[in-house]
């Protein structure tokens, strides 16, 4: 979840941003979009800059817009990475926010959506925390968008249809390793599976973006609509 490129590009976060509202979910804050009466959730699971940055709102009430209810957890309890705290770099800010904790904190939140009546879940995790819920078979479908500290063994434990975009500028998932998965994942024909390489574009530029680059925005927003059509395929 670490690493010089998940540090580039900080958002403006912003509280208010979106057009959902938050609320208390599983014992987390959560950004909710979409409609209550609906039975198909999508998670999505923000980067280390979290649930209030405006792009990942954005995303999270484009996807409600196609019928889910969307739901974004704030997994830093208020706490998000921060660049220009001097005293929590990266590796301090992460022994507090590590990716067993989030996944051990997704467990109350999935429960609390189910007891609303939703009868199917996907996830998306904006570089980190989709593939445990996938071994675990907690949810029904996966996507990720340029992850991060995502191994053979993990993709290989898999379960659930998944789609992994990755960066062709990515130091923390290579377009080799992501090769490594997509070989993985067409020998085990009992899970669908796509994986796409986005050329030029760097880690992280699904949800970091500048909204007034035209070609940041045109790349994002294709990844954006695989995503929710491999939700909308999968998630019934």
């Amino acid at each position: 979840m670490s690493g010089p490129q998940c540090c580039e590009n900080p958002p403006t976060l912003n509280p208010v941003s979106g057009s959902g509202h938050v609320e208390k979910l599983g014992g987390l804050d959560a950004y909710v979009s979409g409609s209550a009466e609906s039975k198909l959730c999508v998670l999505l699971i923000s980067d280390i800059f979290g649930f209030e940055a405006p792009n990942l709102r954005a995303l999270a009430d484009k996807v409600a817009a196609s019928g889910f209810y969307v739901v974004v957890p704030d997994y830093f309890g208020g706490d998000p990475y921060n660049p220009s705290n001097q005293d929590r770099p990266i590796p301090v800010w992460i022994k507090d926010h590590g990716c067993d904790k989030g996944f051990e904190n997704t467990k109350p939140v999935l429960e609390t959506i189910k007891n609303k009546g939703i009868t199917a879940i996907g996830a998306a995790g904006m570089c980190w925390g989709v593939v445990e819920l996938s071994k675990e078979e907690l949810i029904q479908a996966a996507v990720l968008l340029h992850p991060s500290f995502v191994n053979v063994d993990d993709i290989k434990g898999g379960k659930a249809p998944i789609a992994i975009l990755g960066a062709e500028i990515d130091q923390m998932s290579p377009p080799a390793l992501l090769k490594q998965f997509e070989e993985i994942l067409s020998s085990k024909p009992e899970v669908n599976s796509y994986v796409k390489i986005h050329p030029k574009v760097s880690h992280g530029w699904t949800v970091r973006y500048n909204i007034d680059e035209p070609e940041a925005v045109k790349a994002a927003e294709e990844a954006h609509k695989e995503m929710l059509d491999w939700f909308v395929t999968y998630i019934k």
